[in-house]
């Protein structure tokens, strides 16, 4: 069955993009255009849109909302592969330096913001004629378009045959605000309840779209699993539980037209597996980047990461004292917490010949490092899916993970006696665990066969969004019929 899909995000690739979400956004709906559906795109109008190198035409139309006396301008764009993105213009909302609001914080309106997006979307879809069967929503951004849906606009014959489905990408970001914004959002105090938008004591876009959504999914197997449970519910468990036979994980996967390196455009050689010597220029181009002294045989760790405490941060301070007395190099690319940025600024400073540390976003950067380094390190404390890992797998960059979530799901362990696994697990988030692991990875790195036969079997690994659209299609037709 061919079906009409509105795909639904706050960000997306390349017209902005904060983390994976963007990439899964710009990945996901050309697949599934692919599988024959009719898939639109639509998204809030920033500045940053200007600068993604694509066409953006004003259609001139106005999205005028009930509740609202503000009214959107909608504009229109493409993603490759042709899929249509529409964005949605407000300047009084979106005309800002950020897409969500400082680093560290949300902007003070956002409820305000997410809401008029929201309705706008629902009245966008009918400015350009598109009933869809099925609209998806992900994160909290778009929490409350299901439950417009079935409160605002649950008489509206447009969408009379219409279902909802909802992603989480991480169920940590959930949208909470004090209950007297309420009434920014144009929905009746009513919803205010234990079975509606009420989270101890505040009002959640997350919760809403848990509730009031058709279908849930996450984006691995692994965490669906784990957000049911206390210690990475967030306090949703309880209504994931309730809901569990709607909710499905399906792991993300990988835009091999980005991330490849026999084709990639950013990265100073290329190659692949029938020419994995080309992979050492990478690494000297990489070690002459940060002006690293290091002979050949010192492997090259390194971190693409938000610096967080869910990313594991606290983990590789505590390691810093054995990683010192290692025979190995660290780079590390990200930004986030004061505290993080400024320890891995003077570790850079006391080793720098050995750790190297870049505190910004960059892509071109993050492509030029994995193709570089030899290992990737991920001991996050909670992962929904991770893209790095995978991405690591592709330029034959071995993880060394930790065995949750979608990293549990996307790395197989090792195994020199069988020849078959892609990289390395640990199990606790401990240091003990941590190093053994990574003292695994290094006894094979001196083997150079057994090494190469890793790196082999992460490049062969098919982690292309083709299966994952299968399963989402499936999804939406099975929601369509229930």
């Amino acid at each position: 069955m061919k079906l009409k899909i509105l795909f639904v995000s706050a960000e997306v690739y390349p017209f902005a993009k904060t983390g994976g979400l963007a990439d899964v956004s710009s990945a996901l709906p050309p697949a599934l255009k692919k599988l024959g559906h009719d898939i639109r795109v639509i998204m809030p109008k920033y500045p940053c849109t200007a600068k993604a190198g694509k066409k953006i035409q004003s259609l001139k139309i106005d999205l005028k909302l009930s509740g609202f006396n503000e009214k959107g301008t909608l504009f229109k764009s493409e993603l490759d592969g042709g899929v249509p993105v529409y964005l949605i213009k407000h300047d009084g909302y979106f005309n800002r330096k950020h897409i969500y609001g400082e680093p560290g914080s949300d902007y003070p309106d956002s409820v305000e913001r997410f809401s008029f997006f929201s309705q706008a979307v629902l009245e966008a879809v009918k400015s350009i004629d598109f009933k869809p069967d099925i609209i998806h929503c992900n994160d909290w951004h778009t929490g409350l378009i299901p439950v417009y849906l079935k409160s605002i606009y649950r008489k509206d014959p447009w969408f009379s045959q219409t279902k909802t489905f909802f992603s989480i990408h991480n169920l940590g970001y959930q949208g909470n605000f004090p209950h007297s914004q309420l009434k920014f959002t144009g929905l009746d105090e009513s919803l205010f309840t234990e079975e509606g938008l009420e989270f101890y004591d505040q009002i959640s876009f997350l919760k809403g779209g848990l509730i009031f959504s058709d279908t849930l999914s996450t984006v691995s197997p692994t965490y669906s699993q784990e957000i049911q449970t206390p210690d990475m519910g967030f306090g949703m468990q309880g209504i994931l539980q309730k809901r569990s036979g709607c909710l499905h994980g399906i792991l993300n996967g990988v835009d091999e037209t980005i991330w490849n390196p026999k084709t990639d455009p950013l990265i100073p050689v290329n190659y692949g597996p029938k020419s994995l010597s080309q992979k050492k220029q990478c690494r000297e181009d990489l070690i002459k980047t940060f002006s690293l002294r290091l002979n050949k045989k010192v492997p090259i760790l390194c971190m693409i990461t938000r610096l967080s405490q869910q990313k594991g941060i606290d983990l590789i301070m505590e390691a810093k004292d054995a990683l010192d007395k290692q025979d190995v190099s660290l780079v590390i690319l990200g930004t986030g917490s004061t505290e993080y940025e400024a320890f891995f600024k003077q570790w850079s400073r006391e080793q720098p010949d050995k750790i190297a540390t870049a505190l910004k976003f960059d892509e071109s950067l993050g492509h030029q490092i994995l193709a570089g380094s030899d290992m990737l390190l991920m001991p996050s404390l909670y992962e929904p899916c991770g893209l790095t890992q995978m991405y690591a797998l592709k330029y034959g960059t071995v993880p060394i993970v930790r065995a949750v979530g979608g990293l549990k799901d996307s790395i197989q362990e090792f195994s020199e006696k069988t020849g078959k696994g892609t990289g390395f697990k640990f199990k606790a988030p401990q240091l003990k665990f941590l190093l053994k692991s990574l003292q695994k990875a290094l006894s094979y790195f001196h083997q150079t066969q057994t090494w190469k036969k890793l790196m082999l079997n992460g490049m062969s690994k098919d982690n292309s969004w083709e299966f994952a659209a299968k399963k989402y299609s499936l999804l939406y037709q099975k929601s369509l019929r229930s």
